[in-house]
C-alpha cells in the first residue's frame, strides 16, 4: 500500500486528484442541465478520486486522532456527493406521502427518514441536499481564498502605497458584520449560488489578505527571498513560488475553519431566502421549508436530518483544522 501511495504523495499529484474529484462534481453540481446524455458518466471519475484522497489523509495524519476523525466526516458527503446519482434512491423532488413518519411504509416505499410536508423522500434530500452546500461552500471559499492571498502578498511584499490602500479598504469591510455584508450583497445583487460566490469573497478575502500579509512581511527578511531578488526574479514570480508556498501551513488550517464558517453562512442565508434557490434539495432549504411543521415533536425528524447534516459537516472542518494545527506545533 506505501508503495502505491508514494506517488500521490508529490504536491502535483496531490492537486491533480483533487482536480479529477472536484471539477466533475462542479461541473454536475453547476451546469448539470446543460451535459445532457454525459450528466450520468461525468462523476465517475471523481468517486476513485475522492477515496484515494481520503486514503491518503488517513495515511499521512495517523498520528492525530482528531484530524482523522474530521477528515472522515468530511470525506463521508464528500463521497456521498459523488456517490448519490448511481444509489437506488427516489427522486427527491416527487411528492409520494405526505407527513409519513420515519419508518412508514407509503405505495410500496419505505421511508427510512420519513417524508417531509410535500411528501418527498427525506433520505433522498438529505443525502442530495450535500452536494450543493459542498459545491457552492468550497467554491466561494476558494476564490476568497484567491483573492485574499493575491491581495496579501502584494500588500506584504511589495508595500508603501499597495499596502496602506489594500489594508484600508480590507479594513472598511472588515468593519460590517460578516451577516449584515451577505445580506447587503445578496439584496442587491439576487439570491443565486454565483452571487453567493461573491458575497463571500467580500466579506472573507479581507481577513484572509491580513493572515497573508502578516506572514509575508515576516519572510520577506529572508535568505531565500533576498537570493530570488538577487537573480533577478520578477515579484510577481517570487510571491508565487517563493512566499506562498512556505505559507501553506497557517493558510490551510485557516481555510478548514473557513470552509465551516462558510458552510454555516450559506446554510443561514438559504434560511432566509437569500441563498440557494428551490427546487433541488439543499439542506438549509429544507431547515427553512420544515420550520413551521417540526415544532410538532411528531414531525421533528424534518429539521433534524439537515440540521444533523450541517453540524457533522462543520464539525469535520472544525476537526481537521485542530488536527492540522496540533501536527503543525509539533513540528
Amino acid at each position: 500500500m506505501a508503495g502505491f501511495l508514494a506517488p500521490f504523495r508529490q504536491p502535483r499529484r496531490i492537486v491533480g486528484v483533487m482536480l479529477l474529484m472536484w471539477v466533475p462534481l462542479t461541473l454536475y453540481v453547476m451546469f448539470g442541465d446543460g451535459l445532457g446524455g454525459a450528466r450520468f458518466y461525468v462523476l465517475m471519475p471523481a468517486i476513485p478520486a475522492t477515496l484515494l484522497l481520503y486514503v491518503l489523509a488517513i495515511t499521512s495524519w495517523r498520528e492525530s486522532p482528531v484530524a482523522l476523525i474530521g477528515a472522515t466526516l468530511v470525506f463521508f458527503w464528500l463521497l456521498v456527493a459523488v456517490l448519490v446519482p448511481y444509489l437506488p434512491l427516489v427522486d427527491p423532488n416527487k411528492p409520494m406521502a405526505p407527513f409519513a413518519v420515519i419508518g412508514a411504509v407509503r405505495n410500496d416505499h419505505l421511508f427510512v427518514l420519513g417524508a417531509d410536508f410535500k411528501g418527498r423522500d427525506m433520505l433522498a434530500r438529505t443525502l442530495w441536499g450535500c452536494q450543493r452546500v459542498l459545491v457552492w461552500g468550497v467554491s466561494a471559499t476558494m476564490v476568497a481564498y484567491v483573492v485574499g492571498c493575491l491581495l496579501g502578498l502584494i500588500a506584504g511584499y511589495l508595500s508603501g502605497w499597495w499596502d496602506q490602500g489594500i489594508s484600508f479598504v480590507s479594513n472598511v469591510l472588515l468593519s460590517f458584520p460578516v451577516m449584515v455584508l451577505f445580506i447587503l450583497i445578496l439584496n442587491y445583487l439576487g439570491p443565486s449560488g454565483f452571487n453567493i460566490v461573491i458575497a463571500v469573497t467580500f466579506a472573507s478575502a479581507p481577513a484572509i489578505m491580513r493572515i497573508v500579509r502578516g506572514i509575508t512581511l515576516d519572510m520577506k527578511s529572508r535568505d531565500y527571498i533576498y537570493a530570488a531578488q538577487t537573480r533577478g526574479e520578477h515579484p510577481l514570480r517570487i510571491m508565487v513560488f517563493e512566499l506562498l508556498p512556505n505559507a501553506r501551513g497557517p493558510i490551510i488550517v485557516d481555510a478548514c475553519l473557513r470552509l465551516g464558517y462558510t458552510t454555516v453562512a450559506i446554510t443561514t442565508l438559504t434560511f432566509l431566502g437569500l441563498g440557494l434557490q428551490p427546487p433541488d434539495p439543499d439542506w438549509g432549504l429544507m431547515i427553512k421549508e420544515s420550520a413551521k411543521v417540526a415544532m410538532l415533536f411528531k414531525f421533528s425528524y424534518m429539521l433534524l436530518a439537515p440540521a444533523l447534516c450541517v453540524s457533522s459537516l462543520v464539525l469535520g472542518f472544525n476537526l481537521m483544522a485542530d488536527g492540522l494545527r496540533e501536527m503543525s506545533l509539533r513540528d
